[in-house]
């Protein structure tokens, strides 16, 4: 049988000994072939777990936005000969708004074992502390750019929101916070529950909930600062 593909989540932030259990790091420390979407943070994560070996003997694929899908099963080359593989998040679990699914959905085609690793998301951490609705809920990655469109998606989801009554989580690029927390509070009706959990796992976590009216009165800035988004009608 061929060695599975082992799915292992990274830090938010900090160690890896303060995010991933022993049983997760030793599993990484007997591995030798990665796929990750940044080299360097790989090797940097890599180095933080205490490898047995020298980085240099690590075999570290790049599979990122920017991968062709013609070259993904290239990256399973290591896997064919008979060694482990290991896909790396960039931060919190793979494959969720992540490209490494594309890497997980190919050894699938093949019908062989992946074996996903306990470690932080990022997503399931701030719906837990949110207060929300946590037996319905949706993630839908990140929202349009251009404001308007954003702000239209905005209002279809705490529509769907009111509905469903589902919880509806969404992320931005950091440095795009502010323009996002702008638009929501353009965009929702002012009773509208709104969690922002930042920082997640770093000493500087902060985890919110509160009425859009709220917010408004005490707007927050979250500039950089990685943040998940939660809203429900």
């Amino acid at each position: 049988m061929r060695p599975a593909l082992f799915a292992i989540p990274t830090p938010l932030g900090g160690s890896p000994a303060d995010a991933l259990p022993e049983s997760a790091l030793g599993a990484i420390r007997g591995l030798r072939d990665f796929v990750a979407e940044n080299a360097k943070s790989a090797r940097a994560f890599l180095a933080a777990v205490g490898m047995p070996c020298a980085l240099h003997d690590l075999r570290i694929e790049v599979l990122d936005q920017h991968t062709r899908s013609d070259a993904v099963r290239a990256l399973l080359a290591p896997w064919h000969e008979g060694r482990a593989l290991v896909l790396l998040a960039e931060a919190g679990c793979p494959a969720i708004a992540d490209p490494g699914a594309a890497l997980i959905a190919a050894v699938h085609r093949d019908d062989y074992r992946v074996v996903p690793l306990i470690g932080p998301s990022s997503i399931m951490l701030a719906l837990m502390a949110s207060g929300l609705e946590g037996q319905r809920f949706a993630f839908w990655g990140y929202l349009p750019r251009e404001r308007d469109a954003r702000e239209t998606r905005i209002r279809e989801l705490e529509r769907r929101s009111r509905e469903d009554g589902a919880t509806q989580i969404f992320i931005e690029t950091p440095y795009r916070n502010d323009a996002m927390m702008s638009s929501l509070l353009r965009s929702c009706s002012a009773g509208t529950h709104l969690c922002i959990a930042s920082d997640l796992t770093l000493p500087q976590e902060s985890i919110r909930t509160r009425s859009v009216a709220a917010w408004r009165a005490q707007l927050p800035s979250l500039a950089r600062r990685p943040s998940v988004f939660m809203l429900l009608g």
